[in-house]
């Protein structure tokens, strides 16, 4: 509902009949229910200009705590009135409170007698708005207006154990949480981050040397406020607020927590061509969103750089590029099967997973190449439980040399019920000089024949 809407007497939630009585000329469209989340979602992006704390309310709503903040405006008034400047611009209509809990703010946005008003909800400007300024339902302030409670002051002043027994716990817990007897958590949007530096600019900006002056400003103030706590970060997030309520966001990730502002710089390198200048932008944020201790470690003076800091820098370099789970590890996990027995993970990632180990669990030689599924080879052997002398391979056949086996590896006990057999391996090397590892499925069993597989090349 906008006030022109609201001037001829509709109402949301009314009939479509009961609105074209009303103005015979109404145009109607299908509701975009996803389309107007997103654009609050945006919203509540944009709005933390004003705040790190900021969150969606409703399908109509936004609560922002600008507990600690309105000094940066010069006071609350002022405060609410760059936020209506700014939302008027847009052609949005807003109605705007400022109250010490989210419920009197809630309230007094909707029921109060200004669109913007710095309530007091410790005051008794409060105890005059209706009862529906609770959150209730309808029913409930229905039922709540047939016994003559029709303002909140009307419900204060009663015995709360008659109210309890007649609405349950719900309307006393609102009227707590409207006075501020209560507390009421807020579900943000983006927790904030524990550092953050902030830049704004009396006009707006739009060149791209000018986006980057200002992400090297933010990134050098935030290193040197990580390093005076010694700390680090595995995630910055760089915020670019435009003056078209438009909050452009892109972010990076290390393999290790760092504070090296020229590493973190090149890691952004090519994200900072993805911000849209737009009509111009006016503030930028930088956030340290993941951040672990750093302490310092003393350098060397006679020899060569830390080969793992390196490594881990180009490892950032390429997840950035590439994404994170593009450039991987293969880690230990303790399974005798030899396709259970590596697991994939994002490079130098913390994965948390408590059945890995630290060293290879095989004693015995492995593949350079295990083939992502064992297959069925054709073999001549003079006896069924020796290795074999020939196999037939992908077309090609193949004489072996020398042999080598078997190695037994049976699987844990509590997977035998997924019929794994148990495997006898060998290391073949043909005529050629090439080896390969395959094993027999099964024991040698009278009257049936082997299963033969190759699994893996060596060099």
């Amino acid at each position: 509902m906008d006030q022109e809407a609201a001037a001829t007497g509709l109402a949301p939630g009314m009939p479509l009949a009961d609105a074209r009585a009303l103005v015979p000329h109404l145009k109607t469209a299908c509701a975009d229910f996803s389309t107007d989340t997103a654009m609050l979602a945006s919203l509540a992006d944009w709005a933390m200009r004003y705040t790190p704390w900021s969150a969606t309310d409703g399908d109509d709503g936004l609560i922002l705590d600008v507990t600690g903040c309105a000094h940066l405006f010069g006071s609350e008034k002022n405060l609410l009135h760059d936020l209506a400047a700014q939302l008027s611009a847009h052609d949005l209509t807003a109605r705007l409170a400022l109250a010490d809990t989210p419920a009197a703010a809630w309230a007094w946005a909707r029921y109060g007698k200004s669109d913007i008003l710095v309530a007091n909800a410790d005051a008794g400007a409060i105890k005059i708005l209706p009862v529906a300024a609770l959150r209730i339902s309808t029913n409930d302030s229905l039922d709540l207006a047939r016994l003559g409670l029709r303002h909140i002051a009307d419900l204060a002043a009663l015995p709360r154990a008659p109210l309890t027994a007649r609405f349950g716990e719900n309307l006393l817990n609102r009227l707590d949480q409207i006075l501020g007897h209560s507390p009421e958590p807020l579900t943000l949007r983006r927790p904030p981050a524990p550092h953050r530096s902030r830049i704004a600019f009396p006009e707006p900006i739009g060149r791209r040397e000018d986006i980057e002056a200002a992400f090297h400003h933010l990134l050098s103030d935030l290193c040197a406020h990580l390093e005076a706590d010694d700390l680090g970060t595995r995630k910055l997030a760089y915020t670019a607020y435009g003056v078209d309520a438009t909050a452009q966001r892109t972010s990076i990730g290390a393999a290790a927590p760092s504070r090296d502002a020229d590493h973190l710089a090149r890691l952004f390198q090519d994200r900072l061509d993805r911000i849209d200048p737009g009509f111009g932008l006016e503030s930028f944020t930088l956030d340290a969103v993941t951040i672990e201790t750093l302490v310092p470690k003393q350098i060397p003076l006679v020899g060569k750089r830390n080969a793992t800091t390196g490594l881990m820098q180009l490892v950032d370099r390429l997840q950035t590029r590439l994404g994170a789970s593009a450039v991987v590890e293969l880690r230990p996990v303790d399974s005798h099967i030899p396709e259970r027995a590596v697991m994939m993970t994002p490079a130098f990632a913390q994965t948390g997973n408590h059945h890995g180990t630290d060293d290879w669990m095989a004693q015995q030689p492995r593949p350079i190449r295990l083939l992502p599924c064992p297959e069925l080879i054709d073999v001549v052997a003079p006896v069924p439980d020796n290795p074999p002398l020939v196999f037939h391979w992908r077309k090609v056949s193949h004489r072996v040399a020398r042999s080598e086996g078997p190695e037994r590896i049976a699987p844990e006990w509590w997977l035998r019920k997924e019929n794994h057999q148990v495997r006898d391996y060998y290391w073949l090397e043909d005529s050629a000089g090439r080896r390969f590892w395959v094993y027999r499925d099964g024991p040698f069993s009278p009257g049936g024949l082997p299963r033969w597989y190759l699994h893996g090349l060596f060099a």
